[in-house]
């Protein structure tokens, strides 16, 4: 009954288009960030994609439900996408299978070299380090490091660095701040209003470990 809550909960929350990415582990995008690359748990080109439907790549894949890989770049302070590819799998001479990666970038922006992403206001996650937890749903495996990034309107604003463990405190500090705001008590009573099941633990803890999602900025120093 609880799997089914959840999964009802994330349907509700994130749109139906997005279930594939909570039921099964997911391609993340990519970013640079102080001249290293790190996946980024986090997809900044979503909101585009849900204005500009017919531009999103075809999903070939459940583990890229999204149907494409972006690239990303801080460039002075700003947040670029630099390419939009998408992984091919196919089987070489020996009858290997091989990956090769097709970029779909000049299709959806075919004048730019790179594209501010000033749509986006929220804040980036970037793990990296040793996995200390597989889990085989969306971006829910756990790392050793975090980097959290605060973007708005594409305008690359902070940054914070943590151990697992600190990252796991900083969730749990930035939910306490958030059922301080109106905007906690919205999403309370629109959860609770559509799955009336749900009893008020449940619901804080599904807030709490999606807590990123629910804030664009971070409540706590």
């Amino acid at each position: 009954m609880k799997r089914t809550i959840l999964i009802a909960l994330v349907v509700f929350s994130f749109g139906f288009s997005k279930i594939e990415c909570f039921l099964t582990a997911q391609y993340p995008d990519r970013i640079k960030f102080k001249d290293t690359e790190y996946a980024l748990n986090t997809n900044p080109l979503e909101p585009y994609f849900e204005k500009n439907p017919e531009k999103r790549p075809q999903s070939y894949s459940t583990a890229l439900w999204r149907g494409y890989i972006g690239h990303f770049d801080i460039i002075d302070k700003q947040l670029f996408v630099i390419d939009i590819t998408q992984p091919r799998y196919y089987t070489d001479s020996l009858g290997k299978t091989r990956t090769k990666s097709i970029s779909y970038y000049k299709n959806i922006f075919p004048e730019r070299d790179k594209v501010k992403i000033e749509w986006y206001t929220g804040i980036l996650i970037l793990p990296y380090g040793e996995r200390v937890k597989y889990v085989h749903s969306g971006y829910a495996s756990e790392y050793s490091n975090y980097i959290l990034l605060e973007i708005k309107n594409g305008d690359f604003k902070k940054d914070k660095n943590y151990t697992h463990k600190e990252f796991l405190d900083f969730k749990e500090r930035q939910f306490n701040a958030f059922k301080k705001t109106e905007e906690y008590k919205t999403q309370f009573e629109n959860i609770k209003k559509n799955f009336p099941e749900s009893d008020k633990t449940f619901i804080e803890d599904f807030l709490k470990d999606h807590i990123i999602n629910y804030t664009s900025e971070f409540l706590i120093e």
